[in-house]
Parts: structure tokens; sequence; C-alpha cells
């Protein structure tokens, strides 16, 4: 009998509201390592808001994060609440690389540039080292010819390649993927995909918000669906697609495939 693989991230009765918008009603959630996690759920459900508490981009006002065992340590409360500590918030950002929907690489740097600025100047590694490590990661997504490129030189595809590269670079405990193919044409999307399956199979530890049924089917261990900030239902993803137990569920996969 194998032991249960320790949680990387563990977020237990999450709430968080913009103003008077509750967005997140009292979400658990569990991503173990090695394990990829699939937030599945129509706009406005909380999907991004869920993912971006997880790396402390948007506070919380009441629950708990916690990262490889340790929780996050807060001060205020209510809509006053922050992360306590700095260096500890600092520290847990850098070891969940995020890939937004959006690339967000910087237009007047080289694709190698990107990639490799965050860990010579956020992390102070060798920069000869991060060069090694860059070229490594663009040859793994697909794109070690791009190196010298701009990113307005390449394809949308190749761009968020290029951002997965970037977020690899940073060696992180987990990666948050933010809708990453949901700006893609469908032949781009399928480029994207390709790279996120190849990081399942090595065992890497994702959190994945996608609108892609497919994907969340062929590379989770375990899909998360949210109706309106609660989770209706969770479980294994050949379960979940082909036996849904609720009736939102039943209507949102249909609403999806028939899209």
């Amino acid at each position: 009998m194998t032991t249960a693989a320790a949680p990387v991230i563990e977020i237990h009765n999450l709430h968080k509201a913009y103003g008077d918008l509750e967005v997140l009603k009292g979400v658990d959630i569990s991503a173990p390592a090695g394990h990829v996690v699939s937030l599945i759920g129509s706009s406005g459900s909380g999907k991004s808001t869920l993912l971006r508490c997880a790396n402390l981009l948007e506070d919380s006002q009441q629950g708990e994060v916690v990262f490889d065992g340790e929780p996050v340590r807060w001060k205020g409360a209510g809509h006053g609440r922050k992360p306590a500590d700095r260096a500890q918030m600092i520290r847990i950002r850098t070891n969940l690389s995020m890939v937004f929907q959006q690339f967000n690489l910087w237009a007047h740097m080289t694709i190698l540039q990107n990639v490799m600025e965050a860990p010579v100047t956020v992390l102070g590694r060798d920069k000869a080292e991060v060069e090694d490590a860059a070229r490594k990661y663009l040859a793994k997504v697909g794109i070690g010819d791009k190196c010298d490129a701009y990113p307005a030189q390449l394809s949308g595809g190749q761009q968020q390649r290029a951002a997965i590269a970037r977020a690899l670079c940073m060696e992180p405990k987990a990666l948050l993927f933010d809708e990453p193919t949901s700006a893609l044409d469908p032949e781009l999307e399928q480029e994207v995909v390709r790279v996120i399956k190849a990081l399942a199979e090595e065992g890497r530890t994702m959190l994945i918000v996608t609108h892609d049924m497919r994907m969340a089917h062929d590379v989770s261990d375990h899909v998360v669906f949210l109706h309106q900030g609660k989770i209706e239902e969770e479980g294994a993803p050949g379960e979940l697609f082909a036996n849904p137990k609720t009736e939102r569920l039943r209507g949102f996969l249909s609403a999806t495939v028939s899209a």
C-alpha cells in the first residue's frame, strides 16, 4: 500500500469577496505532490480567483492557505487581512510559478531573456547556469530555436510555451495555470496542451483553471467543479465526466460539449 503524497497546496474554508460581492464561499482544495488538479466551471464561478488566492496574488478574508505544510501567517481580519510575513509570501510565490492566459512576456526582451529574468533578478542565481537551464526548458517546450526572437515574432502558441518555459526555469514546487489555452486558436491550443500533458506525465504538481474539458479529463488526477463560489462536485476525471451526480454539472458539461 502506497503512502498518499503530501499536499504542496492546501486551502481550507477559503472566503474571498470584492466589496459586497462574495466570490469564494468556503472552498477546500488540496493539490498533492505530483498530482494535477483541474478547476472547471462557468465564467464567474471563482476559479481564477481561487488560483490567485493560492498564489497570494489576492488576499482572502477568511480561511487557511498552506504551502508545503507551512500555513500562511496573516494579520488583520476581514477586508483588512494581509499576509503578515512578506519574506514568507515572496518565498511561497517563487515556489508557485504561474502561467497566465495572456502570456505576460516582456516585449522588449528576447525569449531567452524573458525566461532568464526572474531566476537571475529574483532568485539571484548564477547567470550562466540560468542560461543553460533556460535553453533546456525552451527546447523542452519545442521552441529551442526561438531564443533570440522577440515575443511579437512568435505565434500565440509559441508565446504561451515560452511562458511555460519561464515558469519552469524558476524550478517551482508547483505550476499554476490560469486558462492557458483560452486566448489561442484551436490549432495553437493543441501545441500548448501537448506541453501540459508532457509535464503531467513527468509528475509535475499542477493546479489548472481550464475551459478545455478534454484536457482536464486527460491530464488530471482530480477535477473540481466550482459553481457560484462553492465546490459543487469533485472527483477523479473518469467518474466526474462520465457520471456527473449534480444537475448543475450535467448542465455545464452538456453546454460545454455542445458549444
